[in-house]
């Protein structure tokens, strides 16, 4: 049977972006498809309308232009929907936004980064997993955000860190595999919106961004290894857990985007 993937939807591309880049399913769409021609695919726009029953196999949590922990109704009502599916054994993709609200609302901490933006090409050193493909050590994806995990939820397993960002991504209870980078993204989309945020990020970081572009991504490996991570048969630890979605401390902070 075919693997159906929910992809819960938080944000759209920005519109005058939409005529060339498309939007947010699309991307995932044809990413996993790449690597699972067989997959199909539901979307969900959350911020609308929350699924009302778990239909699929896997869900993706996508990016988005807010921070997990802004005081948005639809996001807590979303942290809910994936305790519910998770509790029914199925598993979660969370990227970027996706990534921090898994941290955020499942016992760990979300915060602006010291660092500031995060845009371009990040490699992550990445320890070897049973899913991941063999020999692999570095992980090359697109970012763009703001905010960062601070502080793994309890029984976390990282398994991708780099000096930007320490925390870039983790799995949890053989049910959940995260990323805070973009393996959706093309380099052409990635600098579109580098150039339309270029005055918010500063001349520096705009320009590092641009320049990192030449660095070759791992788009592909990363929709492969979470294709393999789904796939695999959960453990007792993913049997035995029951999820639970709480709503932390929100910091004064800034939005990511």
């Amino acid at each position: 049977m075919s693997l159906h993937i929910g992809i819960l939807q938080t944000d759209s591309v920005l519109e005058h972006l939409q005529g060339e880049y498309g939007d947010y399913p699309k991307m995932f769409m044809d990413l996993f498809s790449s690597v699972d021609p067989e997959a199909r695919f539901t979307n969900y726009v959350v911020q609308d309308t929350m699924p009302k029953t778990v239909e699929c196999d896997a869900y993706i949590v996508t990016g988005s232009r807010l921070s997990v922990y802004d005081d948005e109704p639809w996001i807590f009502a979303l942290a809910e929907f994936i305790a519910e599916a998770l509790n029914q054994n199925k598993k979660l993709i969370g990227i970027c936004f996706g990534h921090q609200l898994m941290a955020h609302f499942f016992g760990g901490v979300v915060a602006p980064a010291d660092a500031g933006w995060a845009v371009g090409v990040h490699t992550s050193q990445v320890e070897s997993r049973p899913w991941m493909s063999a020999g692999v050590e570095n992980l090359s994806l697109l970012s763009s955000h703001k905010d960062q995990v601070r502080q793994l939820p309890e029984n976390a397993d990282l398994f991708a860190t780099n000096a930007f960002c320490p925390i870039a991504g983790f799995t949890m209870a053989d049910q959940v595999i995260t990323i805070q980078g973009h393996p959706e993204f093309n380099k052409n989309y990635a600098q579109a919106l580098m150039t339309h945020r270029q005055a918010i990020l500063g001349e520096q970081v705009f320009s590092k961004g641009l320049s990192s572009l030449t660095t070759p991504i791992d788009s592909q490996t990363f929709a492969q290894w979470a294709v393999a991570f789904v796939n695999q048969s959960g453990g007792a630890d993913a049997a035995e857990k029951t999820w639970q979605a709480r709503w932390p401390a929100t910091p004064a902070a800034e939005s990511e985007a």
